[in-house]
């Protein structure tokens, strides 16, 4: 038997030995490097300008953690008190007023009456209440893996930035790639990747705040409604729909209806319209240019299917593995359009 060959069948045995061990933080290992990845150029720029790299990544773990983490563990641990506080009764006397409500409402809209009322007989209250405390049972017993699972990812993602450059090196040196070629592929990836992941930090935080500062004027939870509105927006067209028309319409139960039409006019023309539209182009171009090192262009609709087929696969943290993916594909496309040239 070849040297080479032995080297190579000890080195399998020993990553399956070593796949076995690290088995149940895979998924945490995962989401690190991907992270990783696609935060390099601003780990690059943060260590340019505090010259330490340990000092870069504690701010980058720090950062991740504000943006990210916290603010997903405050939405699960909102809503888990707000279930395991639910007054039945209270529902249930909410649920006839509306049924009221709407058997009183006008001959002239007698079209959308019936609509509501087809509505209303679909609805199962008993099991639609019974359903929502599963819901909170639910959280209940996962957040603590959740937030395990969270801290496993902010160790492993400082441990990455802090070694990242003398990891990448080492990979590249062992890759059965030319030197040139090992240095396009990871940097194509990561250039990809920073784009797609500063794309969604851009919108979630931008409209969210936009949306959260709004109406926390009417009284409700801004930081909480502000950060589902920010998870709401990366679903194109009707993203914000989803957070908007719901308080409008209980605006308009209670009452209301300057403020309906007031936060549905804000939330079409000043986010959907000109955030949407015209400033969050602008941002993302400024980051574009002055954060990543070559400008690259992404199609919207790439983004959002690899997010939604990403959830639908992976669960929660699909939304980074989807379109890390997917831009990792793009960049071994490239890559292989190289070498088809180079052969031609």
């Amino acid at each position: 038997m070849k040297p080479q060959h032995f080297l190579i069948a000890i080195a399998i045995a020993i990553l399956f030995f070593l796949f076995q061990l690290f088995n149940p933080f895979l998924k945490a290992i995962f989401v690190a490097l991907l992270l990783t990845v696609a935060t390099n150029t601003l780990d690059l720029f943060i260590t340019h300008r505090v010259k330490s790299q340990t000092i870069s990544a504690i701010i980058m773990t720090i950062i991740l953690a504000l943006i990210f983490f916290v603010p997903v563990m405050y939405c699960i641990f909102s809503f888990a008190n707000y279930i395991n506080q639910l007054d039945q009764q209270a529902l249930m006397k909410n649920y006839s007023q509306i049924e009221t409500w709407i058997l009183n409402i006008p001959k002239e809209y007698e079209f959308f009456k019936q609509q509501l009322i087809l509505i209303l007989e679909k609805i199962d209250i008993a099991e639609s209440i019974k359903n929502i405390l599963s819901i909170g049972a639910y959280l209940g017993k996962n957040s603590a893996s959740f937030m395990i699972d969270m801290f496993m990812i902010l160790i492993f993602y400082f441990f990455f930035t802090l070694y990242g450059t003398s990891l990448s090196h080492y990979i590249k040196d062992i890759l059965p790639l030319k030197k040139e070629d090992s240095i396009t592929l990871f940097y194509e990836s990561s250039n990809v990747m920073s784009i797609v992941l500063y794309s969604i930090l851009v919108t979630a935080i931008f409209e969210g705040m936009l949306f959260g500062f709004f109406i926390s004027v009417y009284g409700y939870n801004g930081f909480l409604l502000g950060v589902l509105y920010g998870f709401a927006s990366l679903v194109p067209v009707v993203g914000g729909i989803i957070m908007w028309l719901p308080i409008a319409l209980y605006e308009i139960y209670l009452g209301d209806f300057y403020d309906a039409i007031i936060i549905s006019a804000y939330s079409i023309i000043i986010i959907s319209v000109v955030a949407d539209t015209f400033i969050k182009p602008i941002i993302i171009k400024y980051i574009n240019q002055k954060v990543v090192k070559t400008p690259s262009k992404i199609n919207e609709l790439l983004i959002f299917f690899s997010i939604v087929a990403g959830l639908s696969t992976f669960g929660f943290w699909g939304m980074i593995i989807g379109p890390a993916m997917v831009t990792f594909f793009i960049s071994i496309v490239q890559l292989l359009k190289k070498y088809s040239n180079d052969m031609l």
